[in-house]
């Protein structure tokens, strides 16, 4: 299926070292439009080691990062920093939930939208008509978010007060807030419970289906990603050992032998 499809991203023998160890070995893989991919592998396998040199957070040893907008000259990632990585239209959410606990919901929707205003500090300072415009426009654009993501309600609340499962879909929102081409979901549904996990499954389907943003996903749920993903690529050591879609990877025996165990018939 993915022959037909254009291909979005492009990693290619992506390696990073950190002093003498190999962190990431050599990995390849694609992500194509309108596609779910998931990267899975036991902890300490490299994942979000990958992800980091994918979003500019580390610069990679070796290996090249391409990104091929449709219709648009294809652009090297290597080395840029994440906010310009950003700004080439790939967006990402954490482990570890990174909202701006003190400012309302809608705020830090407004935030994501940062990287597309036009209006500089000129504007901003003189407040005039095109700044006014502006802020008006990202105000709409991000609760029409937040009702996207289930969250219209809470728009003028503190992220802190939000609920666990609701500050993961914030976060996704701020995400797509920077009008991504790729979404890049590090677990996702970490910490979750089974009823926000299955929210959460279908908040990622409707975000691939109707927003047409690809998504690359880590993900320990196995659920979840045999649900909605395909492909699917397998990483453990820091090497990438399988890749498939999800019955491919549920009956491959390096895989079961890496990481699914008994889950692997689950």
């Amino acid at each position: 299926m993915a022959e037909n499809k254009h291909k979005l991203l492009e990693v290619k023998g992506l390696t990073m070292d950190f002093g003498g160890l190999r962190a990431v070995d050599s990995v390849s893989l694609d992500v194509h439009e309108g596609e779910i991919a998931a990267l899975i592998g036991p902890n300490g396998a490299g994942k979000t080691t990958f992800f980091n040199c994918v979003t500019g957070i580390y610069n990679p040893t070796r290996g090249d990062i391409l990104l091929h907008p449709k219709e648009q000259k294809t652009r090297r990632l290597n080395g840029l920093k994440p906010n310009k990585v950003t700004e080439m239209g790939l967006a990402r959410t954490f482990q570890n939930i990174r909202l701006f606990q003190g400012m309302t919901v809608l705020e830090n929707v407004m935030i994501g939208r940062h990287c597309r205003t036009k209006a500089g500090i000129f504007h901003a300072i003189l407040r005039g008509k095109t700044f006014r415009e502006e802020e008006q426009q990202i105000v709409e654009s991000s609760y029409q978010l937040l009702e996207k993501v289930g969250l219209g309600d809470s728009a003028n609340e503190f992220a802190k007060n939000l609920p666990y499962g609701a500050q993961r879909r914030l976060e996704i929102a701020r995400a797509m807030a920077t009008d991504p081409l790729l979404l890049l979901l590090d677990e996702p549904a970490a910490g979750m419970n089974p009823q926000e996990t299955s929210a959460l499954d279908q908040l990622i389907v409707k975000i691939s289906t109707e927003e047409k943003i690809a998504i690359l996903l880590i993900e320990h749920d196995m659920k979840l990603v045999m649900n909605i993903s395909d492909p699917v690529y397998v990483m453990e050591y820091g090497k990438k050992i399988a890749e498939g879609s999800p019955q491919q990877i549920k009956d491959n025996p390096k895989v079961i032998e890496a990481y699914l165990g008994e889950e692997a018939d689950a």
